[in-house]
């Protein structure tokens, strides 16, 4: 019998589909845990009355507090962004995940796995399946919904179809434009999830869901350019492309994540169809089209707003534009400083002041923007004097976006380029009694042309960042010895 207000666990909160469940969640009223292996990704989330906790799946020692007294654990994580080796990480997470579920006396597990033909012959189709039957093979009853293609703001499998429509006018089609699949929207996929989370005569079956259409992928980033206003992109097949072959390049042309992307693409080599009769008869529902699915992905992605952190996919860190990629590129530099976190924060606010200047390569900044004014953006100078940020503030190239003192300080970019960006300065204590100091350039591209900016500058931003870094580092030392 149930608690009167059950607790239950998004386990895999950081994800695409968990951070997107811990809100559905809330939003009906129900007591929720979130759980993920980095707390501050769940931090950038802004969430209220949910209760966050650290762990991984991998470590069972961090799942028995995680796990504690929850009644139903969504269980949403798979290890396909962590590269090579991904099906083994999920055996033992899901073998880990069961045990531990079991001895804290988890009622249910609800998994979310993938569509798969009978014989699933890639290592994303095969490994969500053989998870499934991991978990399955615990003590703790386990409901699994296989879901396809998920139509929605940050789902890997949209934004790479997001970004090869923005980004490639004319694509070079290898041979998955052609595979098939029945999209589902996001919130019908939640729905779902919460209403078979809710029913004990769904225990140890295994459902499908999906829209009302199954669609060819080319099909799908048609309509994805008539929905974005643009050209429909000119596709030329090239039979001869697989899979695979075209998985490598997927990191010059779109944002999503190298390895995530890579295990999508490699496994497209099957059409995929979804029978919901079952899922149907417990859970009655009209799913969205593919076009209104779109038309929902595109509403919802304009209330991710970033708060006081860089939040991935944010729609105002993308200056509200739809074309520019959900997920960034990003260049981060790390040094060590004997300086304490003191003396490197108030180095920091000299940063760009007269006197105090960019630390290192001050023609370069200059040049920058000079470059910036050719191109009619209006340049405000730099910050007359050393002193603490405020928000909004605007210096140089910068505008500031948030402040935490003696924490982080993130800037965006008022350059006249294709695409939003920024930089993220964060300082934090090591183990020496000195700081870390972490410089994270963001990058969100619009179109080709944008990539194409991010590339060719790359090697020019790597040099300039680490001068900036040792700069900071050697003018915090400054200030701690005077």
């Amino acid at each position: 019998m149930s608690a009167p207000n059950p607790l239950w666990l998004v386990f895999g909160a950081s994800g695409y589909v968990g951070r997107n469940m811990v809100v559905h969640l809330i939003s009906r009223g129900w007591r929720v845990r979130a759980a993920a292996r980095r707390c501050s990704s769940m931090d950038a989330e802004g969430w209220s009355g949910v209760d966050q906790v650290r762990a991984d799946a991998l470590d069972l020692v961090t799942l028995a507090p995680a796990l504690e007294g929850v009644e139903v654990a969504f269980y949403l994580v798979h290890s396909m962004a962590g590269g090579r080796g991904f099906p083994t990480r999920d055996r033992e997470a899901a073998g880990n995940f069961a045990q531990a579920a079991a001895a804290a006396g988890v009622k249910r597990i609800v998994y979310l796995g993938g569509l798969a033909p009978e014989r699933a012959d890639t290592e994303h189709l095969a490994s969500r399946v053989e998870t499934g039957e991991i978990l399955r093979a615990g003590s703790v009853p386990v409901i699994e919904l296989r879901a396809g293609i998920i139509i929605g703001p940050g789902s890997a499998a949209f934004e790479v179809m997001r970004d090869l429509v923005a980004h490639l006018p004319i694509m070079v089609a290898p041979r998955w434009v052609s595979v098939s699949s029945p999209p589902v929207a996001l919130g019908d996929l939640l729905n779902d999830l919460t209403e078979l989370a809710q029913r004990p005569e769904a225990e140890g079956q295994v459902f499908e869901t999906s829209g009302p259409e199954r669609l060819t992928y080319a099909a799908m980033m048609g309509q994805l350019a008539q929905a974005l206003g643009r050209r429909k992109p000119l596709i030329v097949p090239v039979p001869l492309l697989t899979p695979k072959l075209s998985s490598y390049w997927m990191s010059l042309v779109t944002g999503v994540p190298a390895p995530l992307a890579r295990a999508l693409i490699g496994g497209l080599r099957h059409d995929l169809y979804a029978d919901d009769t079952s899922l149907r008869a417990l859970v009655p529902r009209i799913c969205l089209g593919f076009d209104a699915a779109v038309a929902a992905a595109l509403s919802a992605e304009r209330q991710i707003l970033s708060g006081e952190q860089w939040r991935e996919g944010a729609f105002d860190l993308r200056g509200y534009r739809h074309d520019i990629s959900f997920y960034g590129k990003r260049m981060t530099l790390t040094r060590d400083c004997a300086a304490p976190p003191q003396s490197v924060w108030r180095a920091l606010e000299g940063f760009t002041a007269q006197g105090k200047g960019h630390f290192a390569l001050p023609l370069v900044w200059r040049l920058r923007a000079a470059v910036n004014r050719l191109m009619g953006r209006r340049h405000p100078g730099p910050r007359r004097q050393a002193r603490a940020f405020i928000k909004e503030e605007v210096f140089d190239v910068w505008r500031v976006h948030s402040v935490q003192p003696g924490v982080r300080l993130i800037l965006t970019s008022q350059l006249c380029v294709l695409g939003k960006g920024g930089m993220e300065i964060a300082v934090a204590p090591n183990t020496t009694d000195g700081s870390r100091i972490t410089l994270v350039l963001h990058w969100h591209p619009a179109g080709v042309w944008g990539l194409l900016y991010w590339f060719l500058s790359w090697p020019v931003h790597m040099v300039m960042l680490r001068a900036l870094l040792n700069g900071l580092a050697r003018a915090a030392t400054q200030d701690r010895m005077s």
